[in-house]
């Protein structure tokens, strides 16, 4: 996949709730199936996730990451759902080379904060994905530079 033609798509927020919104029938999924019907398709999706925090920024960079359960307490229900996206390394490479401070990973996958709302967006999971750490150790400004540096053309 070329991302060389790719128009600039939406950037969109998405907080995901209750991890049980993953299993549940309620406004917020109906409102993230809305979403998923009215954005245009994208070739990949980055997802930026708070729920991965690490020492340094990192993008997952392999073919499919894994579901991640990072949460504790809940029904057998939501520990068996898996969003089984590719992901995309041409896409991890292209965002290491255009944010200088990122570093590709190659073992986190897909956290909660990314699969349960995507699960509803796009549930058919054939988007690849990849995800963005954000580093528990910088400040707001940083990450609001690492965004800046995120806008490119094409992505």
């Amino acid at each position: 996949m070329s991302f060389d033609d790719t128009p600039l798509m939406p950037v969109v927020f998405v907080g995901h709730g209750t991890p049980m919104n993953a299993i549940e029938d309620n406004e917020f999924v109906h409102e993230w199936n809305r979403l998923g019907s009215e954005l245009p398709r994208p070739r990949a999706i980055l997802c930026v996730s708070a729920h991965w925090e690490t020492r340094g920024t990192f993008v997952t960079a392999m073919d499919m990451p894994k579901t991640i359960h990072d949460f504790y307490g809940f029904p057998r229900e939501l520990y068996n759902q898996r969003y089984a996206a590719p992901g995309s390394e041409e896409l991890s490479a292209i965002v290491k080379d255009h944010v200088k401070t990122v570093e590709l990973d190659y073992e986190w996958g897909l956290d909660h904060g990314s699969w349960s709302v995507l699960k509803h967006i796009y549930p058919s999971a054939d988007i690849p994905v990849v995800q963005l750490s954000i580093d528990h150790f910088k400040g707001p400004q940083y990450h609001y530079e690492l965004a800046r540096e995120l806008f490119f053309s094409p992505l």
